[in-house]
């Protein structure tokens, strides 16, 4: 099983935007945008999204990476 981590923050970072910057473009609050930073795995709607791919001049998609599943189930014995 694998989730999806937000990379807002790696992108923002390669593009030199901070996340003040990042939050007056976008018009979401600066907690709102630390909040994604802190916790990547972050539920965020698809309007939050396509407002960061938006100020970063990228794809949604661009913003998306799929990553394993960190917690292995336990195989009954």
């Amino acid at each position: 099983m694998s989730r999806v981590r937000l990379r807002v923050k790696e992108v923002a970072k390669e593009k030199g935007v901070s996340m003040s910057r990042l939050s007056h473009d976008t018009y979401l609050a600066f907690s709102t945008i630390r909040s994604i930073y802190k916790n990547p795995f972050k539920a965020v709607s698809t309007d939050t999204l396509k407002k960061l791919a938006d100020a970063l001049e990228v794809s949604i998609f661009d913003l998306l990476e799929e990553v394993p599943d960190e917690i292995e189930e336990d195989s009954e014995e």
